[in-house]
């Protein structure tokens, strides 16, 4: 005769399952989602953590389901990285949003075990993932800096010539971005070219090999202490945003820097300050770049 499975053991088993179960269906959304286009929606990054999350919750019982969720949520995003070829940027950023939303089902799902009738409520962070599914809703956004050139730096001179990249101050854009480090092209006048190129993207797929980024501007607007660069290609930040363009203007010693782009990541609440601090930062670097000495 076998001896009844100890609780214990038995709630174990149940967790590994629901860690596993979680898992399972959130690589099977991902793939779902990237096939269909909606890899940067709300339906991704609300979607998937609450899909594990309710996956949890359905198939484990145990003391603390927050700790639980918040377990398998941590164990996901490390194998995200090998398994589904996301770089380390991506991962960073996103990864509070996950935890967040894993949270929120979480403390329901604990505040409801103690109350009848009220799991309804984890549903509310599905509620959340239609943003970015729908056409219609405002995307463009805009940042501009202002620096004053140092004595005796000319700046129509220096954004006539390619620009030499020294070392990035923003901690933000040290840490998690591509940097710039050569740049080809030279004049002001319409048609003028720039290229830059960029550190090459790491990927933490398995056996993925480091790829070359680069970016390509063309003036396409110039009057006096103006001139406006378009971005006609990315492979820099295009996974990330769709910049779009560069404007520099001038009077004497002062220079303003203004980028155009367009968020393409959702939800906005979340993304939208994100990417707008990265391009004021991106903004005051290019600008400090074209009025130092």
């Amino acid at each position: 005769m076998v001896a009844p499975e100890p609780g214990r053991q038995r709630s174990a088993r149940r967790t590994l399952l629901a860690v596993v179960a979680a898992l399972f269906a959130a690589i099977l959304a991902y793939k779902i989602l990237k096939a269909g286009g909606l890899e940067q929606t709300a339906l991704f990054y609300v979607g998937i953590p609450a899909l594990i999350a309710l996956t949890v919750v359905q198939t484990a019982r145990p003391r603390s389901t927050l700790g639980t969720i918040m377990a398998t949520i941590t164990v996901g995003l490390a194998l995200a990285g090998p398994l589904l070829g996301e770089g380390v940027v991506c991962l960073i950023v996103a990864a509070p949003l996950l935890y967040l939303v894993g949270a929120i089902v979480g403390l329901l799902a604990d505040w409801a075990g103690r109350r009848r009738g009220m799991h309804a409520l984890l549903i509310v962070p599905l509620l959340l993932t239609a943003e970015g599914t729908a056409v219609g809703l405002p995307r463009g956004g805009e940042v501009t800096v202002t620096r004053t050139a140092s004595a005796g730096t000319d700046v129509e001179r220096a954004l006539a010539a390619a620009p030499e990249f020294g070392p990035i101050p923003s901690r933000l854009l040290r840490l998690k971005f591509p940097k710039p480090v050569r740049a080809d092209g030279t004049g002001l006048d319409i048609g003028a070219t720039r290229l830059i190129t960029f550190t090459p993207r790491k990927s933490l797929g398995i056996g993925a090999h480091p790829e070359a980024r680069s970016m390509e501007l063309k003036v396409v607007r110039r009057e006096t202490g103006r001139v406006v660069f378009a971005i006609t290609k990315d492979t820099t930040l295009a996974r990330w945003l769709e910049l779009k363009e560069a404007e520099f203007s001038w009077n004497k010693a002062r220079l303003s820097v203004t980028l155009r782009y367009s968020r393409t990541f959702d939800p906005s609440w979340y993304f939208g300050p994100i990417q707008q601090h990265a391009m004021r930062e991106a903004a005051a670097y290019l600008a400090e770049t074209f009025t130092a000495p």
